[in-house]
């Protein structure tokens, strides 16, 4: 499952893919340019919102890039289907 350690670790890698800052990601995901730094400093996040914004790290990552090997990744934007596959896929 994943925690808000896990979305923080990818807006850094992210970050480190791209050369997008902080705020930029956060605007990107959340529409909010602080949210990620609240999340950060402990704020606390709705899973609505958590979903989403793993959801768009999955649908936006660059192709290049391998994602980090200890976040399961989601199949897709924020649905509960992709975030939650059924037992034969996972």
């Amino acid at each position: 499952m994943a925690t808000e350690h896990d979305l923080i670790a990818l807006a850094d890698a992210y970050a480190a893919l791209t050369g997008a800052s902080e705020t930029t990601i956060s605007s990107r995901v959340f529409g909010d340019s602080k949210k990620l730094a609240a999340v950060r400093r402990g704020k606390d996040i709705t899973l609505r919102r958590f979903n989403a914004a793993i959801g768009w790290f999955a649908d936006n990552w660059p192709t290049d890039a391998d994602w980090p090997l200890n976040i399961r990744r989601a199949n897709g934007a924020a649905s509960p289907s992709s975030l939650f596959p059924a037992e034969s896929d996972a």
